[in-house]
């Protein structure tokens, strides 16, 4: 597996995480911390709360991480993975090389060989 190949995985899984944490928050302080409301409970309203946005800053800092090591390991090829455009290019007849055909159109009467056996 390319060094690239994991870092897409890795991006995957934080994009994931970070939507589920996400959603779990509630702009207005509920979500997740307002089912924690008992104050004898060992992670209450304020840590909960504390948790789920402190994870949303890492994952979302390593995302950005992630995303610009992914960007530095993308493969490159060695000119074996060329484009269509480049190949046709390549390929293309040279407009000067080609040999300049006969425009005049033959005599109704016949073509010239013809004439000349009489």
């Amino acid at each position: 597996m390319g060094i690239y190949t994991l870092f897409s995985v890795l991006i995957l899984i934080a994009c994931v995480l970070l939507t589920l944490i996400v959603l779990v928050q509630n702009s207005k302080g509920g979500g997740l911390a307002a089912n924690f409301s008992a104050s004898a409970q060992i992670m209450g309203v304020r840590k909960t709360a504390d948790f789920l946005e402190k994870a949303t800053w890492t994952l979302a800092i390593s995302l950005l991480v992630l995303s610009l090591l992914a960007s530095a390991s993308i493969p490159r090829g060695s000119g074996e993975n060329r484009s269509k455009i480049e190949e046709q290019i390549e390929r293309a007849i040279d407009p000067t090389a080609v040999p300049n055909l006969p425009t005049a159109l033959p005599e109704p009467g016949g073509t010239p060989s013809d004439d000349q056996s009489n």
